[in-house]
């Protein structure tokens, strides 16, 4: 946390000043009652003597004005903040790869659950669509802000043969770009997250996808899917499926995006909540004065009510 006006914070010398003059005093008040007073006597026309509860109001109004304080000095602090206008477009893979049971009940039930989840954490106003592909790429969805017709797309989605992964990127980025005027004459930030547990089989390789992709500053998240013990039974026989991750990665560091490992459904969703964080918020920094007023006053309520709650007085 930094101040915009730090030299304010100066007056904190006149707060810790008048505590221990609060400190002083009270020695010295006690210093002349053990003087002065009969404690018998004292016990017995009060015995039940306000103790610790006398200073409660004391410092709460410290509490106050040190908080007061520090929010005269104008205190600000890094706040995420939803971005006003972007798209992102789920890419998921729905090759036969992705009926591997390594991910309980299948890497593809698992994916398409997680994909829900990270639709629904959006911000309302991103426009978010969906790409799925096996050996080729189609929009499922294009972007749009009705999350119904998202979650509708994702459901509905197929298995098929073969993994055309640079196809998807190209596809998303083409949907992007031309799914109103206003994205073709000033474009939105973009993410475009991929989801896929195979190498590329088919369609352009990923390397052309990525320089597209990187031209058009649209980074790509990529998320390997699954583990290396993956198998799918394809005419009668037990195939493996392993997770093919440098690919993934390699086409993520060429567009500036990040790539993402996860092996289970729990991983899975946790890296989408991290892209969520990253794709649907930006950082500012803001001033927060309001914080330290807020709770500032709250501890002026605080010496009020316990003043006059122990000592029917305003402190």
């Amino acid at each position: 946390m930094t101040f915009l006006e730090p030299d304010r914070l100066f007056l904190l010398i006149a707060v810790a000043a008048t505590a221990v003059g609060y400190v002083l005093l009270q020695r010295r008040r006690r210093q002349y009652a053990l003087r002065f007073t009969e404690l018998a006597l004292l016990d017995k026309v009060a015995p039940d003597r306000p103790g610790f509860r006398r200073h409660v109001p004391a410092a709460a109004f410290l509490v106050m004005l040190g908080l007061l304080v520090a929010g005269f000095a104008r205190p600000t602090a890094e706040v995420k903040v939803p971005r006003e206008r972007a798209t992102v477009l789920v890419a998921i893979d729905v090759s036969a790869s992705m009926e591997a049971t390594d991910v309980p009940p299948t890497r593809f039930d698992a994916a398409q659950e997680a994909a829900r989840r990270f639709v629904g954490q959006l911000p309302e106003q991103f426009n978010v669509g969906i790409v799925a592909f096996d050996g080729r790429a189609r929009v499922v969805v294009p972007p749009t802000t009705d999350r119904a017709l998202v979650r509708s797309g994702i459901d509905g989605l197929d298995l098929g043969p073969a993994t055309a992964i640079g196809e998807a990127v190209i596809t998303a980025l083409e949907s992007i770009a031309g799914f109103d005027a206003e994205a073709a004459a000033e474009p939105p930030p973009a993410r475009i997250v991929l989801l896929s547990d195979g190498e590329n089989t088919a369609g352009r390789p990923p390397e052309i996808a990525a320089e597209e992709a990187a031209a058009a500053g649209v980074p790509v998240y990529t998320i390997a899917y699954g583990t290396s013990d993956g198998q799918v039974l394809s005419g009668g026989y037990v195939v493996p499926v392993p997770v093919d991750g440098p690919a993934l990665e390699r086409l993520a560091d060429a567009t500036g995006g990040r790539f993402y490992e996860a092996a289970s459904g729990e991983e899975l969703q946790a890296v989408y909540e991290d892209i969520g964080s990253s794709v649907g918020f930006r950082t500012e920094r803001q001033e927060v004065s309001v914080w330290f007023i807020g709770f500032g006053l709250l501890a002026a309520l605080g010496a009020a009510s316990a003043s006059l709650l122990w000592f029917s007085r305003l402190p």
